[in-house]
């Protein structure tokens, strides 16, 4: 009986791999996931996948700050209630990053994913700045969800920098108490995925349909087998057996060793090519969030080292925080050692890859 369940899982998962993997155009790769340890220490950690050097550096943001949402005269507006250091995609957008209170928002490459229409008299935000807002705003994955289920502005895309293909993001939220959600657009609607249990996010499919194929490989179980190729199905697999399957080790360190060495595992080699699969791309970088310790770590695939910043180190006031700027180098290639925070430097704030929508 178990083997005909197992066989007509089988089925349906290489049925649904095989019609994501000819619906899927060149687009990048990245994984997220979130490690749940005793005493509540909470990992987050995401690997960054991109075919060319995506720009990045790390900023640091004081509360205070008034932002815009970039897509014109209708344009949402804020001003920061949270400190955060972020990383971005091309200095024009935060793909990733933690605030002072412990919440952590990647966004991640989502082929499936079709925005709403504009819609008169509703603000809009531009799609470089969807991760920022969540820093800016919130606390909690709870509080996230909570104000985002009222749909407070219409999330506008444009083409990646340099590139006549559209931007198709998808979000996802963890936070110090180890609460995750997922946040994506499918059909032109806003979907949210709310929960602890979800632990590992990639590419395509949609989160739904991960969840199938991830069930399918907990039948099989991980230490029997687990898909080995770059994949984004492939990766999600491996990325959920192993973040739950390392030690919860009570040093802080450790666990963050354990959970370096996850994210790695779900890593594209650099430089590599597969031809025949021209939706994968190389691992540029990865960063390791310390929910409860305000540590951020970065570690780039062409540097030997490792390096943090440690936020409980920053000025986040509005009276006298200023904005920050780590230089990471063309494709990540400057090296930092060991607590690199006093090594940010005042600089103007880059402006968000505005849209017209």
């Amino acid at each position: 009986m178990r083997n005909t369940i197992l066989y007509r899982a089988r089925t349906a998962v290489l049925a649904l791999a095989a019609s994501c993997m000819a619906l899927a155009p060149v687009a990048e790769a990245c994984t997220r996931l979130v490690y749940l340890g005793p005493d509540n220490n909470v990992i987050t950690a995401r690997s960054m996948d991109w075919k060319l050097d995506v720009a990045t550096n790390l900023w640091a943001f004081p509360r205070g700050m008034k932002r815009n949402g970039e897509v014109g005269p209708n344009s949402l507006e804020w001003t920061s209630r949270y400190g955060s250091v972020i990383a971005t995609g091309y200095d024009v957008s935060t793909t990733d990053g933690m605030n002072e209170r412990g919440l952590v928002a990647n966004v991640l490459w989502l082929v499936e994913s079709e925005y709403p229409k504009p819609e008169p008299g509703k603000p809009g935000l531009t799609i470089a700045a969807w991760a920022q807002y969540v820093l800016d705003n919130f606390a909690t994955v709870a509080e996230a969800v909570d104000a985002l289920e009222k749909e407070p502005f219409i999330l506008i895309s444009d083409n990646v920098p340099g590139e006549t293909r559209l931007t198709t993001l998808h979000l996802s939220m963890s936070d110090a108490p180890g609460d995750s959600a997922i946040i994506e657009y499918i059909g032109g609607k806003q979907v949210i995925h709310h929960d602890r249990a979800y632990q590992v996010m990639t590419n395509s499919p949609v989160f739904d349909q991960q969840l199938a194929l991830d069930a399918y490989w907990k039948q099989i179980g991980g230490t029997v087998m687990l898909p080995g190729t770059n994949r984004a199905a492939d990766r999600f697999a491996r990325a959920s057996f192993y973040v739950n399957a390392i030690p919860k080790a009570e040093d802080p360190n450790r666990a963050l060793a354990s959970v370096f060495s996850v994210i790695r595992n779900v890593s594209v080699p650099f430089g590599i090519t597969t031809p025949e699969e021209p939706n994968i791309s190389s691992t540029r970088w990865r960063t390791v969030a310390d929910h409860r310790r305000g540590l951020y770590f970065f570690e780039s695939a062409v540097t030997p080292n490792t390096f943090w910043v440690d936020l409980r180190k920053i000025d986040f006031t509005p009276q006298t925080g200023k904005v920050l700027k780590l230089d990471l180098g063309t494709d990540q290639d400057h090296t930092y050692s060991g607590d690199a925070t006093a090594d940010f430097v005042p600089s103007e704030p880059f402006r968000f890859l505005g849209v017209e929508p």
